[in-house]
């Protein structure tokens, strides 16, 4: 997946389970040599179905009916057992850390142990009720004038209350990566799509219901009586309505170059009258700039102009609600159930999430870093790392080789194209240098403020980076996190340890295995670098146009098709994958798979006949790639992801790439009159 203009990985953030991943000094995994692990296993699939008819129910198909979905989950799959076991990882390094106060005050153990046993000591949170927000609400009770209101939505993002209105924050400057620079962004919506204000449907009529309950209770559990909390709740939908309808959608926001607006702060203050941002921003703690980023123009023109049309008093509701969904989940448990019983209607989620794997998720938030020096080092080996950069190098050689061999591309981009390629970053495993977040204080009786505190460090570490040199060894996920991703701007590539596990990579499984599995997700982030997105970015990370304009339309032909296939495509019989919205993941889906196969034969094991299991190594490889997606998820959550997720459903994630690669045609016989077959000369060929 995509980082930085984008939003990221291979999917979503769903994980799988890694009882084979236990090493012995970074040898060999300890395997039971009567019960050897089946890496395929074909009590996981339903051979009664053709391969050629869906490929994803014959090889996941009875794993899927024998494992439902659990409760606290919206999903269940590969990626959710090893999140799940990750999860249970980092509760045992909490529990430890946590059941020894009185640690060196500042120190990594000290603050990860603290934080940790402050979000779990719910008798003090319970007993503290909505006191943690009541100043806050009082402050807002306090505004009189427009001038307030902007001061408030200041006053709330220096804090570490929330981000009113607007996205506001330092990054890199797309057209000059190793520079930071003021970026604004469209936001002050609730809901996850603009689509659930502006379109009328049973499920959104449905959603605005549930969204309308979630905001009379949280206000009421402040004390406002009901007829008033249910004004608040209309008012506060109008308001965030108008905000939707200037919002750009999640396809327009797709192109960098939609995105990459440089105003200078003087333009952007006249089309935003009342805001006057050479003030503002000297107020924000960015002072002194000439120019700004602004993602979405016309959006700050309408929230502008909405601010000066909207009564203070509705403002004011409005201010406090961003302060009340903000807190709801921190505070005691009716505010908790509230917000669960919201999540759940969108999500489907049938009972919460227990609070400790909440409060495990809090602190890789929040303080990533500490805790994933405590992982790496108990769960991580210097073997995975190196397993991991040899097979990175046979992938990027491999990928040079296709991109030579392209016919429909020319020479000139040909060069420019190995050139970016071989200026890749690789990230493997966890940071080269730890983020120390110096001056954080973690109180182990104070969890809220806690919160405020870790909230207020990230915007003064944000800010402070304005004028330096972007810190290219950053990085963007934790090292426990099931997943990956490619930076644009920075050309990167990066795996975190959290992904470097079955069914992914086993050191006991055979290449098929591992090809198939981490192969094709070195291959998928290698092919973001190429994708619609990626694409536009040259070798250093800048955005400009590398392209001849006949090679760009020739690669925009071959996207077109990709659009189209998965158009065609249907969750819950009736709602269609967008095509647009999830072309970057399915290029990268149909380049790794590619590379990752391609790479595969140069291995010995890729010129055998041998079976194992009673399947080939091709078929195994291909096997591998169909259970990394095993997964079934709740309609609620398929509906959701479908406005939202960049990526596609997993099961065509699955399939789709696969019908249009001859060797899988081969590998399992697949024949005209099967359902997925598809006559070699319509098989899209792009990477």
């Amino acid at each position: 997946m995509n980082v930085k203009p984008f939003n990221l990985v291979l999917a979503g953030a769903l994980c799988l389970s890694v009882s084979a991943f236990a090493f012995d000094g970074g040898k060999n995994p300890k395997t039971n040599p009567v019960h050897p692990k089946k890496f395929i296993d074909p009590a996981n699939m339903d051979q009664s179905i053709k391969p050629g008819d869906n490929f994803f129910d014959y090889a996941n198909g009875n794993w899927i009916k024998n494992n439902p979905i659990p409760a606290k989950e919206t999903r269940w799959g590969s990626f959710s057992i090893l999140h799940q076991d990750n999860t249970d990882k980092l509760l045992k390094l909490l529990n430890e850390v946590s059941a020894t106060p009185g640690q060196p005050k500042g120190s990594l153990k000290q603050r990860v142990g603290d934080l940790y046993a402050s979000g779990m000591d719910t008798v003090t949170i319970d007993k503290l009720g909505y006191t943690p927000i009541a100043g806050d609400l009082a402050r807002i009770d306090k505004i009189t004038d427009l001038n307030g209101i902007i001061s408030e939505i200041i006053y709330e993002r220096l804090n570490g209350i929330g981000s009113p209105l607007f996205g506001f924050g330092v990054g890199q400057d797309d057209k000059h990566p190793n520079k930071n620079i003021v970026n604004f962004n469209q936001g002050g919506t609730s809901l996850p799509d603009r689509d659930y204000y502006l379109k009328s449907s049973a499920r959104n009529q449905a959603i605005h219901d549930a969204y309308t309950k979630y905001v009379t209770t949280l206000f009421t559990l402040t004390g406002t009586n009901a007829d008033d909390a249910a004004k608040n709740a209309s008012t506060i939908f109008n308001f965030e309505k108008v905000l939707a309808k200037a919002q750009l959608s999640r396809v327009a926001m797709r192109d960098p170059n939609v995105t990459y607006n440089k105003y200078s702060v003087t333009y952007f203050s006249s089309i935003t009258p009342h805001l006057n941002w050479a003030q503002l921003l000297t107020a924000l703690k960015t002072p002194g700039q000439d120019t700004v980023l602004v993602a979405e123009p016309a959006f700050f023109m309408a929230a502008d102009t909405l601010l000066a049309s909207t009564p203070i008093s509705d403002l004011k509701v409005y201010l406090k609600w961003n302060i009340l969904k903000g807190s709801a989940g921190a505070l005691s448990a009716p505010f908790v159930k509230a917000n669960f019983d919201f999540s759940a209607a969108l999500s489907g989620q049938k009972v919460q999430t227990p609070r400790n794997e909440r409060m495990s998720g809090l602190v890789d938030g929040s303080l990533g870093e500490l805790l994933g020096q405590l992982y790496v080092e108990k769960y991580f080996t210097p073997a995975a790392k190196q397993y991991m950069i040899d097979l990175v190098n046979n992938l990027k050689e491999t990928l040079g080789d296709r991109i030579k061999r392209l016919d429909w591309m020319s020479d000139e981009t040909k060069q420019r194209a190995l050139k970016k390629l071989a200026a890749f970053t690789v990230k493997i495993g966890y940071p080269d240098k730890w983020q120390t977040y110096d001056g954080v204080v973690i109180d182990r009786n104070d969890y809220m403020g806690n919160l405020r505190r870790l909230s207020t460090w990230r915007y003064n570490y944000n800010v402070s980076q304005l004028g330096k040199p972007v810190d290219k060894k950053r990085w963007g996920m934790t090292p426990p996190t099931v997943n990956a991703y490619y930076n644009p701007a920075n050309n990167e590539i990066v795996f975190p340890a959290g992904i470097l596990q079955f069914p992914f990579f086993d050191f006991g499984a055979d290449d098929a295995v591992n090809y198939g599995g981490i192969g094709a997700v070195i291959g998928h982030e290698m092919t973001h670098g190429f994708d619609d997105q990626g694409r536009q970015y040259d070798a250093d990370g800048t955005l400009r146009n590398w392209w001849t304009t006949t090679d760009a339309d020739k690669f925009k032909t071959r996207a077109d098709q990709v659009v189209a296939q998965y158009n065609a495509f249907t969750v819950l019989d009736s709602i269609h994958v967008n095509g647009k919205l999830t072309l970057g993941e399915n290029l990268a889906d149909l380049g790794g798979v590619n590379i990752a196969y391609e790479a595969f034969k140069k291995t010995k094991e890729g010129h055998s006949t041998t079976k194992i299991d009673g399947f080939t190594p091709d078929q195994r490889f291909f096997l591998s790639w169909a259970q990394v997606w095993r997964s079934a998820q709740r309609p609620e959550s398929a509906a959701q992801r479908i406005l939202t997720d960049p990526h596609s459903p997993e099961q065509y994630r699955c399939n789709a790439p696969l019908t249009n690669i001859d060797a899988w045609y081969t590998a399992f016989n697949v024949k005209p009159g099967d359902k997925n077959y598809k006559k070699p000369e319509d098989r899209i060929k792009v990477w």
